[in-house]
């Protein structure tokens, strides 16, 4: 299907959304990368096809709420009727701040049912980010819990209100006070439609923006990500073909599904276009996680690596059923390779290590890789039309082997930050290439082994010591269960390195020892820790990655 707006450069800039060029545009088409309806479309399809299949699974554990296909389209048009009613149309925007719940799906299936746009946000976010992202995105509602995990939502949307004049509405689940609660809004909606199908007012260009993520840095205001219908729906597809998805899967969303990584990596919106079965996880503890792999019988699901070593630990002690875990995905974050080997005999499932950004690329480790190179690499691209350059700090292309900077641009991959044209000229390159900030080296076979980030280097007196890579080393002495790696001013030789850590319950370690222990590691002398902090625990940030922005100023 072409599609008139996906064909000019006219409207690059209008309202802040930068699209691919006419010429890419156009190649993406011809190739197959970009083809079908809007998003939300597809669950149309998919409720035809897999009509009476489970489609989700949702609500507390102790009592699980079950869609078939046919019954969460039908709970879209109600509740895409229902915001109708409230007077949301085509282009507004919606921040959706809600966690592994029902109502998570329906609203994004039903905003996108309207052309209304949701804004992503993460379960962790509180006024500042959210403030920020309801002004930056021009938002006229925000969805919320009415409270999750003992905080409550409501309050802080009296405060949303106050300051973003533009946010108009204010949608809870569950209990909504004196705001709109999600369920009288799909109950309105489906006394309107009278068994109607919902469509939005206007046609809905599948070249234009679907929905806007988050960017997941640990620097700066989050920006926004703007993923389009076309790109994002091959996103996942593709995404779902690398992990042999099919329909007699149960995907578990463990890890908050407004991320990227558990939405559409294959995700659920992988998941749901092949008829497989979804299961909400309220929280990745090992002890709710393995009782849905054991209840639902679970194949794949995502995590990050904290969240892995957990899953493994806890594994140990426990004896979980998780034989039916075919699958565990894990990303976001360098996986160790020591903790690789181990989630095999533990788990029993093989590993996919996931490198990507929501901005676009991934990579993955494939089936038939073997463990050595699942365990070592954090993957190749995804597509053949991923596009990707390793260079040097001048822009020149390294040699395969050689560490450097990692650029991309494909049919996946924005070409800008929404409403960001300033970032946007030191973030992407003139030919349109994004600048990802990743430090990696290829192997001679295609595969990325990440080396940590340009601003993730510490130059301790001219010589470059890799935060990554200290870290792994750190992460397989017995008594380290978390490690960050960060610098230290220092008047001698300009940043010196510190090591914070989390030890193991009962262990000690003073710095002498661990120096010991990474010397017969073989790790030269410049890379070790010159300072040692010892902490209860790490800040992690809405993903679960290791948040050093708020661990620089616990220590400051």
């Amino acid at each position: 299907m072409s599609h008139p707006a996906a064909l000019t450069d006219a409207h690059r800039t209008v309202d802040g959304f930068v699209p691919w060029p006419a010429e890419f545009a156009r190649r993406y088409q011809a190739d197959g990368h970009w083809q079908g309806g809007p998003l939300a479309d597809r669950l149309r399809d998919w409720a035809v096809r897999y009509a009476t299949g489970t489609a989700l699974v949702g609500g507390s554990f102790e009592e699980p709420v079950r869609l078939t296909y046919r019954e969460l389209d039908e709970a879209v048009d109600d509740l895409a009727a229902g915001l109708t009613e409230l007077g949301l149309i085509a282009g507004d925007r919606v921040v959706v701040h809600l966690p592994n719940r029902i109502e998570f799906v329906t609203l994004l299936f039903a905003s996108l049912r309207l052309g209304v746009i949701p804004v992503l946000t993460l379960p962790a976010h509180r006024r500042v980010e959210i403030e920020h992202l309801a002004r930056l995105s021009g938002a006229v509602a925000y969805a919320i819990p009415d409270a999750h995990e003992g905080f409550d939502h409501r309050v802080l949307a009296e405060e949303i209100v106050a300051a973003v004049p533009s946010v108009r509405q204010v949608l809870v689940a569950g209990d909504a006070g004196r705001f709109t609660g999600l369920a009288t809004v799909a109950a309105a909606g489906a006394a309107a439609r009278a068994d109607r199908p919902v469509t939005s007012a206007e046609p809905i260009d599948p070249a234009g923006v679907a929905v806007l993520l988050i960017s997941g840095g640990t620097t700066g205001k989050p920006k926004l990500i703007p993923r389009t219908h076309w790109d994002y729906a091959f996103n996942a597809a593709a995404s779902a073909r690398v992990c042999g998805l099919t329909a007699d899967d149960v995907y578990l969303v463990a890890l908050p599904a407004a991320h990227n990584f558990p939405l559409a990596c294959p995700g659920l919106l992988g998941a749901f276009g092949v008829g497989a079965k979804v299961v909400l996880a309220p929280a990745p503890s090992p002890e709710i996680a393995f009782g849905l792999i054991a209840r639902e019988g679970v194949t794949v699901t995502a995590v990050v690596p904290t969240l892995a070593r957990i899953w493994v630990l806890a594994a140990g002690w426990e004896g979980p059923d998780t034989t039916s875990l075919r699958l565990l995905q894990v990303g976001g974050a360098k996986l160790d390779a020591e903790l690789a080997r181990q989630i095999r005999p533990v788990l029993g499932a093989s590993v996919q290590q996931v490198f990507g950004m929501a901005e676009g690329l991934l990579n993955y480790t494939r089936p038939d890789d073997g463990d050595e190179i699942a365990c070592t690499t954090q993957g190749r691209p995804l597509d053949d039309a991923d596009e990707i350059r390793v260079v040097d700090e001048h822009g020149v292309d390294v040699p395969p082997g050689t560490t450097g900077e990692l650029w991309t641009r494909g049919p996946y991959t924005i070409r800008g930050y929404y409403r960001a044209a300033e970032h946007n000229a030191t973030a992407f390159t003139p030919d349109g290439f994004y600048r990802t900030g990743d430090l990696v080296r290829r192997t001679a076979e295609g595969h990325l082994v990440v080396e940590g980030r340009i601003k993730d280097v510490i130059n301790r007196g001219g010589e470059n010591v890799s935060a990554t890579e200290l870290e792994e080393h750190l992460l397989t002495h017995p008594a380290i269960v978390q490690a960050a790696v960060i610098a230290a001013a220092d008047e001698q030789v300009g940043e010196s390195v510190r090591a914070v850590i989390v030890l193991a319950a009962g262990a000690s370690l003073r710095l002498r020892e661990l120096k010991v222990y990474l010397r017969d590691r073989g790790l030269a002398r410049f890379m070790q820790p010159d300072l040692l902090t010892i902490v209860d625990d790490l800040p992690l940030t809405a993903v679960g990655k290791i948040d050093k922005r708020e661990l620089r100023r616990r220590l400051d």
